[in-house]
């Protein structure tokens, strides 16, 4: 079992890390403002097992290895990268005298299986959330003691508190888009979700 000394100092630690604006909470903001809370819920599955993966290869040491082929790394953030910046653009060039309906149709159209690539995607080609990882975690697991009931623990809270600020974003986006709606501009709906889809897109590649 874990400390509850180390607990207390961990989950603080993982809120406070988890609810500022990152990659992963962009793009459930986003996709919240264009696809609903409901569908988002898939590119949040996506993102949580992929947080999972790297907080476990993180503690085992498998990063080490991995940080030693930049390659993988450069392939995952260029094609998850490119392909948001693609829907942004399309976002973006899309008409604001639009149905409701049809506000982010070419987001609406996305299965959910693509929907949750792309969250795993974005958490694990995040080099920043490798590097954090690395950091946080070993420094929580006691050696003297049994590892994977420390570890299930510690992924457990780490999941549950990704899962609220990622939920709580989406919300957010969602909230924005419906009071851009009630104003009637959806042109600014589009190119709002747009330049943000973009955003994420750039930085997953570049960051």
């Amino acid at each position: 079992m874990v400390d509850p000394a180390v607990l207390f100092l961990f989950i603080p630690t993982f809120i406070v890390v988890s609810v500022t604006p990152g990659m992963c909470m962009t793009l459930a903001l986003t996709m919240g403002m264009t696809i609903g809370v409901r569908k988002t819920f898939y590119m949040m599955w996506g993102e949580l097992f992929g947080v999972a993966l790297v907080s476990v290869a993180a503690v085992c040491g498998v990063a080490a290895i991995m940080l030693k082929y930049p390659s993988l790394f450069l392939l995952l953030k260029y094609l998850g990268g490119g392909y948001l910046v693609y829907l942004g653009v399309q976002m973006i060039r899309s008409r604001g005298n639009i149905p409701r309906d049809s506000t982010g149709s070419h987001l609406r159209n996305i299965s959910p299986k693509t929907l949750m690539v792309q969250g795993f995607v974005t958490a694990i080609a995040n080099p920043k959330g490798w590097a954090f990882m690395i950091s946080l975690l070993p420094p929580f697991i006691t050696p003297s003691k049994p590892f994977l009931p420390q570890i299930t623990i510690l992924l457990l809270i780490i999941l549950t508190t990704e899962f609220c600020c990622l939920v709580l974003y989406s919300n957010g986006g969602r909230t924005l888009s419906r009071f851009l709606e009630k104003k009637g501009n959806l042109l600014t709906l589009n190119r709002v979700s747009g330049l943000l889809m973009a955003g994420v897109g750039i930085w997953l590649a570049v960051g």
